[in-house]
């Protein structure tokens, strides 16, 4: 049945083998990129010791539209291959669901973006050299940052607001990409709210308002408004031909997050004619056992695009 493509988990791949971590080669440093509803935003900077490239890799800690700091070793873990090759990472934690949904997540990884080419000289990185990766729910919100419009704010107050929140390369695993048409077209995870609450995404569709009568944020629950917000947090509309070169790597057996969504967006990239490059990996799900290796693959992409 079509609604059974609707299991929407976005989890975060777990690496079957995490090691212990050998910090003698990189630094990390917890640094505060913005603040909302009196708390810190934060992420993670690793920088290599030595041998520095000059670029950063933003790397968004998200599964399932969470973010969480327990997940910090494991994506340090999956760094290591772009801190050999000289990158310095950048791990984003954002504001999570059910507390904020889809759209505020979004906007907090713009921001980090932003603070991160703000402070690139201190960072010792090219501003004009930053490349975004994630997976899953990460994924997405890499490609919604890398394709969408620029966040940049002249007449803010905040010096961080007013620089480009754009990156200049996307390497991302198994995203969604498009929610209005979920696996088959014209299919939307919002038309399915029982499945949305027993897989624990609801929260992150659960797009809310300011109500000037009531003075309180409230839920938006008009059909027709929800669905053009679920538009406009789907990357595949946003394709336009001065976007950043794009590399997805998608199992053709994924069950939570169809093929059918890399295979779309790129088709779009191609129209637009954008860099881009989809890898399938036949017979594989939403994740599997040796995925770091295919990170290696990413490496090679943002050492080709982040020239």
């Amino acid at each position: 049945m079509k609604n059974t493509i609707i299991l929407i988990f976005f989890f975060s791949f777990s690496l079957a083998d995490i090691h212990a971590q050998d910090t003698s080669h990189f630094t990390s440093t917890e640094i505060i990129y913005g603040r909302k509803d009196g708390m810190a935003l934060t992420l993670i900077k690793l920088s290599p010791k030595e041998k520095s490239n000059g670029k950063g890799i933003i790397n968004v800690v998200s599964g399932n539209f969470v973010s969480s700091f327990d997940w910090v070793p494991r994506y340090i873990e999956r760094s290591q291959k772009f801190i050999d090759h000289g990158f310095t990472v950048f791990l984003v934690l954002h504001g999570s669901q059910p507390r904020y949904a889809i759209p505020d997540e979004i906007k907090d990884v713009k921001r980090a973006v932003q603070f991160v080419r703000y402070h690139a000289a201190d960072y010792g990185i090219d501003p004009k050299h930053i490349g975004i990766t994630g997976s899953s729910a990460g994924g997405h919100l890499s490609l919604m940052v890398g394709l969408s419009d620029d966040s940049a704010n002249a007449d803010s107050k905040d010096p961080v607001d007013k620089v480009s929140s754009r990156v200049q390369a996307v390497a991302v695993f198994f995203p969604p990409t498009d929610f209005l048409n979920y696996g088959y077209k014209k299919l939307s995870p919002l038309q399915n709210q029982e499945v949305m609450r027993k897989q624990g995404v609801a929260a992150a569709f659960d797009f809310k308002e300011w109500n000037d009568s009531t003075k309180t944020i409230t839920s938006i629950t008009d059909s027709t408004k929800r669905m053009q917000i679920a538009k406009e947090i789907s990357p595949a509309y946003f394709v336009t031909s001065d976007d950043p070169p794009v590399l997805i790597i998608h199992g053709d057996a994924d069950k939570v997050v169809p093929l059918q969504q890399s295979q779309l967006i790129i088709k779009e990239l191609q129209d637009a004619k954008v860099p881009n490059q989809l890898i399938i990996k036949p017979g594989r799900g939403h994740g599997w056992t040796g995925i770091s290796t295919d990170e290696e693959i990413f490496v090679g992409w943002f050492e080709k695009w982040l020239k």
